[in-house]
């Protein structure tokens, strides 16, 4: 695999990862009327998508085209959502399940890091990374309001 296509694979992986992020967000909170966690939500689905436009931008500058999630996934994440939020909506369910994802998120770009960082160029590296200590910061954040 040559260097640019790594690029455009972490880059595409990242891309998906935020987005993936900002569509649970999205599902999620109409789920919940409490406001601290309504603010929470509000603050990172803010957080990815200004990531997600400096990313879109770098990828486009590089002629790397950013790939949406499919319809498919988002239906399944949209009825995952509701089915886990129809018998418990409280606050601490709702963060849980934002935790869980913002996991899977996290080990997701850790792995990428650990086992590619070498072969990529730097910009990849710093976006990684910068998506990477957005998600540690809100899984921080999520913990409290367990």
């Amino acid at each position: 695999m040559n260097y640019k296509n790594i690029d455009e694979e972490v880059l595409t992986s990242v891309y998906k990862n935020a987005h993936i992020a900002l569509q649970s967000i999205s599902n999620v909170i109409g789920e919940t009327t409490d406001e601290k966690m309504k603010n929470e939500l509000i603050g990172e689905y803010d957080g990815y998508e200004s990531f997600i436009g400096k990313l879109s931008s770098y990828m486009k500058e590089i002629g790397c085209e950013p790939k949406d999630i499919g319809v498919l996934q988002k239906a399944f994440m949209f009825t995952s959502i509701k089915m886990n939020t129809l018998t418990d909506d409280s606050t601490s369910h709702i963060a849980e399940l934002m935790i869980k994802g913002t996991v899977m998120g996290i080990t997701e770009l850790t792995e990428i890091l650990n086992n590619h960082e070498s072969e990529l160029n730097e910009k990849t590296v710093s976006l990684t990374k910068e998506l990477l200590s957005l998600e540690e910061s809100y899984e921080q954040r999520l913990k409290k309001l367990l």
